[in-house]
């Protein structure tokens, strides 16, 4: 007999503290980096109207868990897709199932974490306002996780919707929407980008030296350029970002020359390789999403809900 503990949607989302989150995602990189993660690549089964991702993880210190996340088309917003899925989290000493949660919240949180985290380390310090590039969920978890750590910092927001881009805006007490996105890069020195697209959103000629950008998004197709790929040292959760083929790796970084490194983030997190090197350098930490933050943010909601004795528990 095993109890476990559903989480809701709501559930879920409450139980994801921003700051416990960071600490796990970054101890989860550091493990990645130092090869102490057991997570095969992300495989996906694919249907007529979009995907079902599979991705299970173990991260010691922070437990066993498995991912499954569908990713479609949303009939009701064209040119823009909808994440759903489950993440379920084990004992890790004899594999008891230990809670069931809703994925969309939690792969949020953690893909903003890892972005957020990468701008800590790569990012100039104080070198001007942030911008957010995206409307959706992902641009609104990042903008929610930025006004709950950073709420001075102004954050820009853009995307092809004056409106939306006014909404997600609102989320952060120094936030504001941009006239435009080139509007907003140009003035930006940190970017995140954080969208569904399918070609390049962001320019290599609208980023001034010294620009950090975080792209999460390009699921479909790459966000970013080129030349932005080709001019920036780059950064990643993992070396599977540039090694494997979409969907476990990224749409820019096929094709790499042989001379061109992709640094894991978690080995700047933990000092094991330098980060930015200069004021001018462009630096790009490239996200594909990996099972090991999934893992972590899995353990935060568990144990903030078992603490304050969120969701529901039922005895299989």
């Amino acid at each position: 007999m095993s109890e476990i503990r559903f989480l809701d949607a709501a559930q879920t989302r409450a139980a994801l503290e921003p700051r416990r989150v960071l600490e796990a995602v970054a101890t989860a990189l550091v493990a990645i980096a130092r090869d102490q993660v057991s997570a095969p690549p992300r495989i996906a089964a694919h249907a007529p109207g979009g995907l079902l991702g599979a991705m299970p993880g173990h991260v010691p210190g922070l437990g066993l868990a498995a991912k499954l996340v569908s990713v479609f088309a949303d009939p009701e917003r064209p040119g823009r897709s909808s994440h759903r899925g489950i993440v379920a989290l084990f004992d890790t000493a004899d594999g008891r199932p230990l809670a069931l949660m809703d994925a969309e919240p939690l792969t949020e949180i953690r893909t903003a974490a890892s972005a957020t985290l990468s701008a800590r380390a790569l990012a100039l310090p104080g070198a001007g306002p942030v911008a957010v590039v995206g409307t959706g969920a992902q641009a609104r978890a990042q903008v929610t996780l930025l006004a709950a750590l950073d709420p001075a910092t102004p954050v820009l927001v853009a995307g092809r919707d004056a409106g939306r881009a006014e909404s997600v805006a609102a989320l952060h007490p120094a936030g504001r929407p941009a006239g435009g996105i080139e509007d907003a890069v140009r003035e930006a020195r940190t970017v995140f980008c954080c969208t569904g697209a399918v070609r390049p959103v962001i320019h290599r000629d609208w980023l001034a030296p010294g620009t950090h950008v975080s792209s999460v998004g390009g699921s479909h197709g790459p966000e970013l350029d080129a030349a932005t790929v080709r001019d920036a040292t780059l950064f990643a959760e993992w070396s599977g970002a540039a090694a494997t083929l979409p969907p476990s790796g990224a749409h820019e970084l096929q094709g790499l020359p042989p001379e061109r490194s992709v640094t894991p983030l978690g080995a700047v997190l933990a000092g094991d390789s330098p980060g930015r090197r200069d004021e001018s350098e462009l630096t790009l930490f490239k996200s594909t999403g990996h099972a090991a933050l999934d893992v972590a943010a899995a353990h935060v909601a568990h144990a903030v809900a078992r603490s304050e004795g969120r969701g529901s528990c039922v005895t299989m």
